[in-house]
C-alpha cells in the first residue's frame, strides 16, 4: 500500500466564514420594529464599544453556515472512525449506553445546590461507585471530588503530607523527599513540587524496571515522604517487584502513591492495595467511559487505605442507614480540590460501564487490551527497534533507531500513519526511549483493524528503506501538510484578519 499526494477534495478547500462572507447575505428574517430604532452610538458606553479593525460578523446564509461546519466536521479524526493508538491515554470506544443513562433527565438537570433529601439517587450512585472503585482497587477510602488525572494525584500526594505531618508532627518537615522514575508522567513531579516536595529520581535498568539498589540508596539517603509509581509503568512493562518496592519506601517511613494512568491493564486482575499501594488516583475518563481528550471535563478519584481515609477531601458522601448525605465534619481533611462534588456525570458514565461490564466483563477487557498489546508488539518487533524485551501489558514502545538509519525519524512516521487513515500513535514519550512511539490500542480494536494498523506500519518502515523523502515529506492526503509545530505553539495566530483581496471583495 502508497500514497502518493493527490489533489484534495473540493470540501478540502473550504474557506474561513468570514471568508465566504458576502455583504448582505442573511439566514434569518426579523419581524419590522415596532418601536423607533435606537442608535447604539449614543446610549452604549464608549469603552464597552469595539475600536479594533473587525469589521462586523459573516454575512452567510444558512445553507452556508450548515455546509461550512459540515465539511470541517469532516477533517476530524474521532474515535468513531477508527483506532487511536495513543500510548498512555487509553483512547478507547464506548459504549453509546453511557451517554444515553448520562443524560436521564432526573440527573443531567439536578442542580448542585439541591439539599441532599432532594439529591438521594445522585447520592447513592456516587456511594455505590464508591464502594466498586474501593473494590477494583483494593483501597477503602475513596473521594470522587478531582476533577481530572493531575487532580487526583495531587489529592494523592497532599493525603501522604496530611498523613505525615499528624504522624511525624515537626519531624515531617524533615521529610519532604518524593521519589519518581525516570519514566514517569511529567504530572508527577509537578505535583510533587506543588504539594511543597523536593524530587529525587529513580534510575530504571535496562529491562526498562524501577532499579531496587537505587531506590534503596536513595532511602537510605533519609527524608524519604513517598514514591510516586506508575504500574504498569510508563514504558508499558509490569513492576515485577512492586511488593518489595513498597516494602522498602515502608521501611524507611515512607508511603506509596501508585499513579492509575494505566489501570485498564489491571482491572479485574489485580488490585493496587494488595500490592502494597497507600494511595491511587483513577482516570474515570479513560478507563472507565468517560470522553477523553479536549481539556475535559474528567474524573480522577482518589483511593486510599483506611489510614489516609480520614484525610480525604470534604465532603465524604456517606450512608446513614437507608439514606445519603454530605459529611464535612472531618477535622483532618485536606479540604476541597473542587467546587462542589467534582464532575457528576463523568460519574454516570463510568457507573454505568461498570455495571454493564460486570466483574466478568472488567476482567475481559483488561485481558483483551493487553493481548491487543502483545499482539502488535509480537507483529511489529522485525520492523521496529524494541528497546524493552519483556512482555508488554496494555502498551508497547518501540523507537525509530533502524529508521534513522535512512533519516527517517518519529515524527515522520507519525505523520505517514495519517496518509493511511489512521491518527498517530504517542511520540517522544516516554522520554527515556530516544525517539519513542508509544502505541495503545486498548480493548475495543478488533483483529481486521490491528492487522490494518500492522500492516500500515510495515509499509512505512519499506517507504522508509526505499523511498526515505515520502516518509519524510507526509502528510501528503491532508489539507494542511507538514506544519512548523513549534512555531504553532509559541506564535499561534488566533485571530483572522482580512487581505487586501476580501477587503476589495466586500468592499
Amino acid at each position: 500500500m502508497s500514497i502518493k499526494k493527490v489533489t484534495p477534495h473540493p470540501s478540502q478547500n473550504e474557506a474561513l466564514i468570514f471568508e465566504r462572507s458576502q455583504t448582505g447575505r442573511v439566514g434569518y428574517r426579523l419581524p419590522k420594529l415596532d418601536v423607533e430604532e435606537t442608535n447604539l452610538d449614543e446610549i452604549l458606553p464608549a469603552e464597552l464599544r469595539r475600536t479594533d479593525d473587525l469589521e462586523g460578523v459573516p454575512e452567510v446564509s444558512e445553507v452556508d453556515v450548515i455546509r461550512h461546519f459540515t465539511r470541517i466536521s469532516t477533517w476530524n479524526y474521532s474515535i468513531d472512525l477508527g483506532m487511536y493508538p495513543l500510548g498512555s491515554c487509553t483512547m478507547k470506544y464506548n459504549s453509546r449506553l453511557n451517554e444515553k443513562v448520562a443524560r436521564t433527565a432526573g440527573l443531567v438537570d439536578l442542580h448542585p445546590l439541591a439539599p441532599a433529601e432532594e439529591a438521594q439517587g445522585a447520592l447513592e450512585l456516587i456511594y455505590r461507585l464508591q464502594e466498586d472503585l474501593a473494590e477494583i482497587t483494593g483501597l477503602p477510602g475513596v473521594s470522587l471530588q478531582p476533577a481530572a488525572g493531575a487532580q487526583g494525584e495531587m489529592t494523592g500526594v497532599l493525603l501522604i503530607r496530611a498523613f505525615l505531618d499528624k504522624r511525624d508532627g515537626e519531624a515531617s518537615h524533615e521529610r519532604r523527599v518524593m521519589l519518581i522514575p525516570d519514566s514517569a508522567h511529567g504530572t508527577n513531579p509537578a505535583s510533587a513540587a506543588l504539594a511543597g516536595f523536593t524530587v529525587k529520581t529513580i534510575h530504571s535498568t535496562a529491562e526498562g524496571l524501577t532499579d531496587l539498589d537505587h531506590l534503596r540508596q536513595l532511602c537510605a539517603e533519609g527524608g524519604v515522604a513517598g514514591l510516586m509509581l506508575t504500574n504498569p509503568n510508563t514504558v508499558g512493562i509490569f513492576e515485577k517487584n512492586i511488593r518489595e518496592i513498597c516494602e522498602i519506601v515502608h521501611e524507611a517511613g515512607g508511603l506509596v502513591y501508585m499513579d492509575g494512568a494505566n489501570m485498564n491493564a489491571l482491572v479485574g486482575v489485580a488490585r493496587p492495595g494488595d500490592m502494597g499501594v497507600d494511595v491511587i488516583h483513577l482516570n474515570l475518563h479513560k478507563t472507565f467511559s468517560t470522553p477523553h481528550g479536549g481539556g475535559g471535563p474528567g474524573c480522577g478519584p482518589c483511593c486510599c487505605s483506611a489510614a489516609l481515609e480520614p484525610f480525604l477531601p470534604v465532603p465524604r458522601v456517606v450512608r446513614d442507614g437507608d439514606t445519603f448525605r454530605l459529611d464535612a465534619d472531618r477535622p483532618d481533611s485536606i479540604g476541597r480540590v473542587k467546587a462542589f462534588y467534582g464532575n457528576f456525570g463523568m460519574m454516570i458514565r463510568a457507573f454505568a460501564y461498570i455495571l454493564t461490564h460486570g466483574a466478568e466483563g472488567l476482567r475481559e477487557a483488561t485481558e483483551t487490551a493487553v493481548l491487543n498489546a502483545r499482539y502488535l508488539a509480537h507483529k511489529l518487533e522485525d520492523d521496529f527497534d524494541k528497546p524493552f524485551h519483556s512482555d508488554c501489558m496494555h502498551e508497547v514502545v518501540f523507537s525509530h533507531k533502524k529508521q534513522a538509519a535512512t533519516g527517517v525519524h518519529t515524527l515522520d512516521i507519525a505523520k505517514r500513519l495519517i496518509d493511511y487513515g489512521f491518527h498517530p500513535m504517542t511520540i517522544y514519550f516516554p522520554l527515556i526511549v530516544e525517539g519513542a512511539m508509544l502505541i495503545e490500542p486498548t480493548e475495543s480494536v478488533g483483529r481486521a483493524d490491528l492487522d490494518a494498523f500492522v500492516e500500515a506500519m510495515k509499509d512505512i518502515n519499506r517507504e522508509a528503506e526505499t523511498d526515505p523523502e515520502l516518509v519524510i515529506g507526509a502528510p501528503h492526503s491532508t489539507r494542511i501538510g507538514r506544519l512548523d509545530e513549534a512555531a504553532a505553539a509559541r506564535k499561534p495566530i488566533l485571530r483572522w484578519k482580512p487581505d487586501q483581496d476580501t477587503l476589495t471583495k466586500t468592499a
